[in-house]
């Protein structure tokens, strides 16, 4: 099984053994062991929902920093539709790009162009047909990693296309070349991200063997630095001094349901909060939603306006992306169609249909996967079935899993230790009142 990086990491010293984290990993990747979280990387999707639950701040995202844009000629930066939502008053994304570039940046290119590219080709696909149903987006990664671990009947669904930032990165760089004349290995494409999953997909890609993201920078890092370019711009009007940049269509794909909108069909479901999508793929694997054309699944709740590494509140920045929609004028918004054109398919798709990954297996002998999982059953059934996780593994079934791999015992159940220290307590009384006797 090959191995893959991970940006989600884990502070030990601010770990406490709380077991937030471990109630709510939607692969069940995280174990408590002496007193301290472990992650089991190879069941890890990095979704980022143990940096949002854990109280103590000990799960961290590994990412770029800024200083990181020095290491080349030109940067170009790629902001997530979702930064355009975490600045109070914001009137244009003239702003923010103003801002980026106040801060070292040589160019600023709108992500959600590529989000606008891959709805054509999605919606093309759609309407020639002649692909399996439904049809999955492949915009977020954490849900492509979960449907590798617990859906590989599902692979062939996911839509076979670079997912927007992707997308967003080739015309970058194309773009940035074209206007200024400069070599394309010269530009670091920096991307300003909502959650970890993005960084993790930059070094381990998706579906192809390279990615186009020379860089992933943590929207919550850059907030504090961008907030105050844009104040200092706001009060000399040096923001609006340039001329004002149309939203793009695709700036919709940052909050749930917005891509499936922006392809354009009718017969779809959007799921956002990956337990939640969790019981879609699993309604979809039983063919009980077989009768809908699109799938959007999301990681985070609300979708990427949710994400771990925002600063503002989800609903909050929801709203500000729908008002700074509504606010801009007609003559200022604008679809992009160039760049990446309908019929330069190659550029945008997999290189592979994504391979499975098998750590859920118990063993590659299926005699001796059967007989362990027939001692799991074994196991679990003698198991209180309280799911408390003071074992250190989530649920009962991961503790007797966990058992039968020799990871753990049955004593690590504080309610068989307890069990085992009534009955030597019994033991002991009985033979203290027969040498009484």
């Amino acid at each position: 099984m090959s191995q893959y990086y991970h940006s989600v990491t884990l502070d030990k010293d601010k770990c406490t053994g709380c077991t937030s984290c471990l109630k709510r990993c939607p692969t069940e990747a995280i174990r408590v062991r002496d007193g301290k979280a472990r992650i089991i990387k190879e069941r890890c999707i990095d979704c980022g929902e143990c940096i949002r639950v854990c109280p103590h701040h000990a799960k961290i995202a590994m990412t770029d920093s800024l200083s990181d844009i020095k290491r080349y000629k030109y940067s170009v930066a790629l902001p997530a539709p979702t930064l355009y939502g975490q600045f109070k008053g914001l009137k244009s994304i003239t702003q923010v790009f103003s801002a980026l570039r106040s801060l070292g940046f040589d160019g600023v290119y709108e992500t959600s162009v590529g989000a606008d590219v891959l709805s054509q080709h999605i919606r093309r696909m759609l309407q020639q047909g002649g692909v399996r149903k439904p049809l999955i987006s492949s915009a977020c990664p954490a849900i492509m990693r979960l449907i590798q671990v617990r859906f590989p009947a599902l692979r062939e669904n996911i839509v076979p296309l670079r997912p927007p930032v992707e997308a967003a990165a080739l015309l970058a760089r194309r773009s940035f070349c074209e206007k200024w004349g400069c070599n394309l290995k010269d530009i670091g494409i920096f991307f300003i991200s909502p959650c970890p999953a993005k960084m993790t997909a930059k070094i381990s890609p998706l579906g192809n063997h390279t990615s186009g993201i020379d860089g992933v920078l943590s929207m919550m890092e850059l907030y504090g630095p961008l907030a105050a370019a844009i104040n200092r711009e706001a009060k000399s009007g040096a923001g609006f001094n340039q001329a004002r940049i149309g939203l793009s269509g695709g700036v919709g794909w940052a909050s749930s349901g917005g891509e499936a909108n922006q392809v354009g069909t009718e017969n779809y479901l959007a799921v956002d909060g990956v337990h939640n999508v969790i019981k879609a793929l699993e309604a979809i694997e039983d063919g009980r939603l077989s009768e809908i054309d699109f799938f959007e699944g999301l990681a985070c709740t609300g979708g990427c306006v949710g994400g771990p590494l925002v600063f503002e509140y989800s609903y909050i920045a929801k709203m500000r992306l729908h008002k700074l929609c509504e606010e801009m004028s007609r003559e200022d918004r604008q679809t992009y169609r160039s760049g990446v054109h309908l019929d330069d398919t190659d550029a945008l798709r997999f290189d592979y249909i994504l391979p499975p990954n098998p750590v859920l297996k118990l063993d590659t002998d299926f005699r001796k996967a059967l007989s362990m999982m027939e001692r799991i059953d074994e196991i679990e059934a003698d198991l209180p079935g309280l799911d408390c996780g003071s074992c250190g593994s989530p649920t009962c079934r991961c503790q007797a899993e966990d058992i039968v791999r020799g990871y753990s015992s049955e004593i690590d159940c504080i309610y068989k230790l307890k069990e085992q220290y009534r009955s030597l307590s019994d033991a002991e009384h009985k033979n203290n009142t027969f040498k009484g006797e």
